[in-house]
């Protein structure tokens, strides 16, 4: 009896404020949408992070007659300094292999590497990218001494750094997921104070009811119960739009992210399903206790 009268107060509170409800269920379903964006652009630049900084390498590229270095001189490396270099690196603490590329491996590396960019490709041919040494590192992190070993050595044109152009990148992923979650906390204030007004209205509706509640004996839990509940399913209505939001967000984005640039790795649905759980649960809990606080708070009842 007690838990038909409960459920019954639940839809006479969702249906008297059907407008403030279908507000609220929006503006969960954006927030925790967004908040599930951000984590699962966390989770994406912690997997691409993982997985490359243990295939970055360092890429010395040799001179050649269209290399604008004025060490270069306008012309090609000689066999002899491209010798003397590799010996260099060889002997160096901090390399672990070193690995010859002419002109034509770095071009077919490179059509390879950016097939899903067909333009890209086509606007560069071969012989564009020059001879190089691709060097890998013990520790990613002594770049630097590798790069003032080599910089101005004879047939040396320029050393970039793998890891420079990926912490680039993954600050850009990051500024997407402060921004994501920036907004998302946004709308989790707009959703606190809609849960607020909600049940304010509701339980000034109900008024009379709850009145009578508390002359037979009714407890505070056991009037409470259906507003924090009203909140409670509205969230869980809001987290359950959100889950679909956030599928299209992993086909739209994180995928077209991972396919359209090569330097991420697919995430798995596990995360995804995981991320939806979390959100779904948080929506849930922050309208019952934003509910419970709004009755203590502003309510006697």
């Amino acid at each position: 009896m007690r838990v038909q009268f409960v459920l019954q107060e639940i839809w006479i509170g969702l249906r008297r404020n059907m407008t403030m409800t279908i507000s609220l269920v929006i503006t969960v379903a954006i927030a925790m949408a967004l908040f599930g964006t951000g984590l699962l652009l966390r989770q994406q630049v912690s997997a691409s992070k993982s997985y490359w900084y243990d295939k970055i390498e360092v890429s010395i590229f040799l001179c050649a007659k269209t290399s604008s270095n004025p060490v270069c001189q306008k012309q090609d490396v000689t066999d002899q300094q491209r010798e003397t270099l590799k010996a260099q690196l060889a002997k160096m603490p901090q390399v672990s292999d070193v690995q010859y590329e002419n002109k034509q491996q770095a071009y077919t590396r490179f059509k390879d590497r950016f097939a899903g960019s067909p333009g890209f490709v086509e606007s560069t041919r071969e012989g564009d990218i020059p001879d190089s040494f691709r060097v890998k590192l013990k520790n990613p992190e002594e770049y630097k001494a590798v790069a003032q070993a080599m910089l101005n050595q004879p047939g040396v044109d320029s050393v970039i750094n793998e890891q420079e152009i990926l912490k680039r990148f993954f600050r850009i992923l990051n500024g997407l997921q402060v921004a994501a979650l920036t907004i998302a906390l946004i709308q989790v204030i707009a959703a606190v104070m809609l849960v607020g007004n909600t049940v304010r209205l509701s339980a000034f509706n109900r008024r009379r009811e709850t009145g009578i509640m508390r002359l037979v004996g009714a407890s505070n839990t056991y009037i409470q119960l259906p507003f924090i509940l009203e909140g409670a399913i509205a969230g869980l209505i809001g987290g359950l739009f959100a889950s679909v939001l956030l599928i299209f967000s992993k086909k739209l984005l994180v995928d077209r992210l991972a396919g359209d640039v090569q330097l991420v790795s697919q995430l798995g649905w596990s995360v995804v399903i995981l991320v939806i759980i979390v959100s779904i649960c948080f929506g849930v809990l922050l309208c019952a206790v934003s509910s419970f606080l709004t009755l203590r708070r502003y309510l006697r009842i």
